[in-house]
């Protein structure tokens, strides 16, 4: 794997460790970013915790107040990039993208139901689709990123440019 777009480099990748709630306090500005998403998601009236832009999300997984879960497929990890050192439960699996049955099962498992969860998509509708299945089998901390990896299309109908993780020259990389 080569590195794609960044200097920055995760504090946790020295211990292997990836975000958790671990016992140790959040910063206070993470605290901050959780709270404004978490009103804001009141009220919008949204089914889960809340919403945080790339940025953010880079903020809380870095500094450990948050795991990453990248939903989309394998074959989207492998082929367009991912952010190092994130998990991934596949929202939607195969050429068809069919739902998969075990998403909150996996998810569960490699969070847990109490952790504070970021969920990545491609765009940011697979996510909150995701967010809001989490939510419902009583995942209370989960988030969806806006924007998602990609961003939105553009006029002519290209991912990349408009919003989205890489776009913003976060860490990712590619296979």
């Amino acid at each position: 794997m080569a590195l794609i777009a960044t200097s920055q480099t995760s504090p946790l990748a020295a211990n292997g460790f990836r975000a958790t709630a671990s016992g140790s306090e959040p910063s206070a500005a993470a605290e901050a970013i959780l709270e404004r998403a978490r009103a804001a998601a009141r009220d919008a009236g949204l089914p889960y915790a809340g919403r945080v832009t790339p940025q953010e999300a880079w903020a809380l997984f870095s500094e450990g107040a948050a795991l990453l879960v990248d939903v989309r497929t394998a074959e989207e990890r492998k082929f367009v990039g991912h952010v190092p050192e994130t998990l991934h439960v596949a929202w939607m699996t195969g050429t068809s993208l069919i739902r998969n049955p075990r998403f909150v099962r996996e998810l569960e498992s490699k969070t847990g139901k109490n952790a504070v969860v970021l969920l990545l998509c491609r765009s940011g509708k697979r996510s909150a689709d995701a967010a809001e299945a989490a939510a419902k089998a009583g995942f209370a901390n989960v988030f969806n990123v806006l924007e998602g990896f990609e961003g939105d299309l553009d006029a002519s109908q290209q991912r990349g440019r408009v919003g989205g993780w890489r776009l913003h020259g976060l860490p990712w990389v590619q296979d």
